[in-house]
């Protein structure tokens, strides 16, 4: 090692030959695994060559030794002036071509920029005595130019898609695929793992199904999927078709994304995956990829695993499965500095979208530009759902997006006889009704919003007898995390085919499409069809009708739903609203398919809110010039910044000294990483999210968690049957939270 030249300290200690060299290695791993990428190798390799050359600067090297130099020139920008445009211009490459490897290698980490290129120019003049120091036999030429020529490079002139044209995208490849090199060294982790596995994996489950039943094949979904594993497929697919396999067998022995909206469906997929189809080498294939990820890797403590380098592999996207929410991969669209990494690595990867009716206007309009500029670079996707808007494809259609004709598939199995009563579901006969139904079977009330699941629990509470009284439950957003936890088990409990108990659950919306649950019978407000139908597989989720009606459906007389207007829009509950009350009785999954076709049009919604700010979104996001924004307002965009958590005053009363401790051993340097995780979520079992603008009218306390974060104490009343009361905060601002949280 030449202590010399340090490429950096820490987690290791190593030159910048050294660092070059597992880079090196990473770019060998990764031309061999993907060797038609859209990219030149040959650039990439000697952008892997000469982007740390500048960190022989010394003032990088006396930051090394922990001395601060806040005027330091970026490296990077240094590292430009040892690129030989002689050797380039000899190799046949062009002006914008030299340009790339300039701005790859200038812009590889994004810093602050020097007034002037006469201060990287001197930086660099500064080096010619120290670089006739500096061997490393993979250089190819030794050249160092402290005049940097204006043709292949201009200070904070960048590679832009309006402009440029193609020159963008080979740049975004150039320079995101440098990154991940880099990325990886700098982790020591190999920048791709291969995906030789999942192939034999879902050939081995069949075998264990036909193990069980001789006569097992995969079905016609499941065969479709595997058949159009190189195109762009939409499939739409009742639940309980094996829709996880499908999408498995689309993916094949290749990179792939399996997105979902939530968080909890995406850990029951994880743990379904990872126990029962891939089941070995876990840390080296499958990963779960969302913002609690850390929280629920430390939870398995598998002994046999190296906890933070499974997650270094799963935030850095090296392993060749990953189940994810969309903001972890479709932020890019926003083009944010850095974003070249992720666009880059999605030009040969595969990505499942599923259940994409459950995403916001805003999110439908990041996906379908993340889409187009995906299959632009070569990426595939595959988007499998139970119910699908027309509307969704004519917005892909019109970014460019081309696609296989979606294809439908059900089965003859009759689940769903509907009921529809025009009345509100807190009405006296409403509630009536639900208590006379329920006789030690599973009932499951859905709500919109928590302050109607609140009143609707409290209504049937009061009409049970006091032995039914205590199988009686609510569930809502509104809970902390330690009883949220608590009911989300027991409901997935009761929910289970196999288990005889009864009971009644009144929910909200966070039961769509997050629990795994068969209830009964399902009495539910009208959001809007797609969102009915999502509901609807809650019950008789894969079996057989057997009684006349199993799905009743309020639809609110002469006033609207709960949450109609501030969460669901009021053109497409109309429209829905109208087609369902024609349904009286059986209602199949064909049948289920034709409603949303004809509610969900592109005529009908034109003038809807939904419309409008999916539109409005993509021209939006569209006129944001690359490199303008910074990644951490891009994440705070994805995330609901709007909701802070924080711990109702009487909770933390009870558990005082048991937040301090955990506080303690959060901010204590001789804990392991792995402790002080366990001790943050030990805090967050007691917190629960409300909207930040409420904070300030009932905050009693602030406790620092660390540099970063606050721990709130907040005036609310609080218990584990009703969740977090605000009665005491504003009118105004309590309605709008209770009526738009889920």
């Amino acid at each position: 090692m030449d202590e010399r030249f340090l490429a950096k300290t820490k987690p290791y200690k190593e030159d910048i030959q050294e660092h070059t060299d597992i880079l090196l290695k990473n770019y060998e791993i990764l031309k061999e695994l993907y060797p038609n990428l859209y990219i030149d190798w040959e650039l990439l390799f000697l952008a892997c060559i000469y982007h740390d050359l500048g960190k022989m600067n010394h003032k990088f090297q006396k930051k090394l030794r922990g001395f601060s130099n806040e005027d330091e020139i970026p490296h990077g920008l240094i590292s430009i002036g040892f690129i030989d445009t002689d050797y380039l211009e000899a190799k046949g490459y062009n002006e914008k071509e030299i340009s790339l490897l300039y701005q790859a290698v200038a812009y590889h980490h994004d810093r602050k920029m020097p007034d002037s290129i006469e201060e990287v120019e001197s930086e660099i003049e500064n080096l010619r005595d120290i670089f006739s120091e500096f061997h490393y036999g993979k250089l190819l030429t030794k050249t160092i130019n402290s005049n940097i020529d204006g043709v292949f490079f201009r200070l904070n002139k960048r590679f832009y898609e309006s402009r440029d044209g193609d020159y963008f995208y080979r740049y975004v490849m150039l320079k995101g695929i440098l990154n991940r090199l880099d990325y990886a060294a700098s982790a020591h982790i190999e920048v791709e793992h291969r995906n030789d596995f999942l192939i034999n994996s879902l050939e081995d489950l069949m075998q264990s199904w036909k193990n069980e039943n001789p006569k097992a094949c995969w079905n016609e979904l499941q065969c479709y999927l595997r058949d159009h594993q190189n195109d762009n497929v939409v499939v739409i697919a009742q639940t309980g078709m094996g829709k996880t396999e499908g999408g498995l067998w689309w993916i094949g022995d290749n990179k792939g994304f399996f997105t979902l909206p939530l968080k909890s469906a995406i850990n029951s997929i994880y743990h379904r995956i990872k126990n029962n189809i891939v089941k070995e080498n876990i840390e080296n294939r499958v990963g779960l990829l969302h913002s609690d990820t850390l929280k629920e890797y430390v939870e398995q403590e598998n002994e046999d695993m190296s906890l933070m380098t499974y997650y270094d592999k799963t935030k850095q996207w090296s392993l060749p499965l990953t189940i994810c929410t969309l903001d972890q991969i479709f932020n890019f669209v926003f083009r944010y500095k850095g974003f070249e990494s992720k666009l880059a690595t999605l030009s040969y990867s595969k990505i499942i979208i599923d259940e994409i009716q459950m995403y916001s206007p805003e999110l439908v309009a990041y996906l379908i530009l993340g889409l187009s500029y995906v299959i632009r670079l070569g990426g595939k996707f595959a988007v499998l759902t139970a119910t699908l808007p027309q509307v969704i494809l004519d917005l892909m259609k019109l970014q460019g997006i081309e696609f296989e004709e979606p294809v439908v598939f059900t089965n003859e199995l009759i689940r769903h006889s509907v009921k529809v009563i025009d009345q509100l579901i807190d009405d006296k006969e409403s509630i009536e009704l639900m208590a006379d139904r329920y006789n030690k079977n599973k009932i499951l009330v859905i709500c919109n919003t928590v302050r109607k699941a609140k009143t609707v629990y409290k209504l049937i509470k009061d009409c049970l007898s006091e032995e039914d009284k205590t199988k009686i439950h609510l569930l809502h957003s509104g809970f902390i995390g330690k009883d949220r936890n608590e009911k989300e088990d027991s409901i997935i409990k009761l929910g289970s085919n196999k288990c005889s108990d009864y009971g009644i659950w009144v929910t909200t919306q966070i039961v769509e499409a997050s629990l795994d649950i068969d209830f009964d019978c399902l009495f539910t407000e009208l959001s809007d069809l797609s969102g009915l139908f999502q509901r609807m597989g809650r019950c008789y989720r894969n079996r057989a009708l057997d009684q006349e009606y199993n799905c009743y459906v309020f639809t609110g007389g002469n006033k609207k739903c709960s949450g109609v207007g501030p969460i669901i829009d009021e053109e497409i509950y109309a429209l829905s609203k109208k087609n369902i009350s024609r349904i009286d009785g059986i209602l199949d999954e064909e049948t289920k398919i034709q409603l949303i076709n004809s509610v969900y049009t592109t005529e009908n919604l034109k003038n809807s809110d939904f419309y409008k700010k999916t539109i409005n979104t993509i021209d939006y996001v569209k006129s944001i010039s690359s490199y303008e924004l910074d990644k951490k307002e891009v994440i705070k965009r994805f995330r609901n910044i709007n909701q802070v958590s924080v711990i109702p005053s009487c909770v933390f009363e009870a558990i005082e000294k048991d937040i301090y401790s955990w506080l303690k051993i959060i901010n204590d340097n001789t804990r392991t990483l792995e402790e002080k995780i366990k001790a943050k979520q030990q805090i967050n079992y007691f917190t629960v999210p409300i909207p930040r603008n409420l904070l300030e009218n009932i905050c009693l306390q602030k406790i620092k968690i660390n540099d970063y974060e606050e721990l709130f104490i907040v005036d609310t009343e609080y218990d584990s049957e009703y969740g977090i009361n605000l009665d005491n905060v504003r009118k105004k601002n309590n309605e709008d939270f209770e009526n738009r949280i889920f």
